[in-house]
């Protein structure tokens, strides 16, 4: 069994911000490939089913950002996970808008919900970097990350998430690249590629 992780805030409030592209990407996932009911469990909404070959705990932490490690620690625990089962979805500053980037283990690069992950089960799982780039002054990172995706922006987050759903057996499989690659050349063919 794997554990997919959507990360971001609760309620209606969040559910539109840039931070919460994570929850948006699993919800695709539990959508596309009929995994549901949701249920309230380990801090968060669960909800489990197969993605390709593979058992998927789906899991959105009911936390809040900076405390989603609990979330995440509690069901690995339940599940026996080792850390390398663990697959988190987050928003990403550093990339540009609608770019994805797979890779296992790094810096938590200010993310207050990889942070938290990181302190309660360690540093080597995988994180599915979801770009939403960056709004210029540091001083706007919390205004920018905590608010809606523009108007503008909402057809290339919805045929991301959706693409991503697609790809997902791919992630489940452990072919990051092909993951990563897929949903570039897909997100190109639609007309999203190269968002600078």
């Amino acid at each position: 069994m794997l554990l997919f992780v959507g990360l971001g805030n609760p309620g209606t409030r969040y559910a539109g911000n840039r931070h919460n592209i994570g929850v948006m990407v699993v919800d695709q996932i539990s959508k596309r490939h009929g995994i549901a009911p949701w249920r309230r469990r380990f801090h968060g909404l669960a909800a489990e089913g197969p993605v390709g070959s593979e058992r998927i705990l789906l899991l959105k932490p009911e936390t809040y950002m900076n405390e989603s490690g609990r979330a995440v620690a509690e069901a690995a625990h339940f599940y026996k996970l080792g850390v390398a089962d663990i697959v988190v979805f987050h928003d990403e500053l550093d990339l540009p808008p609608g770019k994805v980037r797979v890779k296992t283990g790094g810096g938590v690069a200010g993310h207050n919900g990889l942070r938290s992950i990181t302190e309660h089960v360690g540093n080597d799982y995988k994180r599915v970097r979801i770009g939403i780039g960056h709004p210029g002054v540091k001083e706007l990172v919390h205004p920018y990350v905590l608010s809606d995706f523009a108007k503008a922006e909402r057809p290339w987050v919805a045929a991301l998430c959706e693409i991503a759903a697609d790809c997902a057996g791919l992630l489940a499989a452990g072919q990051d690249a092909s993951f990563q690659n897929k949903v570039h050349l897909a997100m190109d063919a639609k007309g999203f590629g190269s968002r600078e």
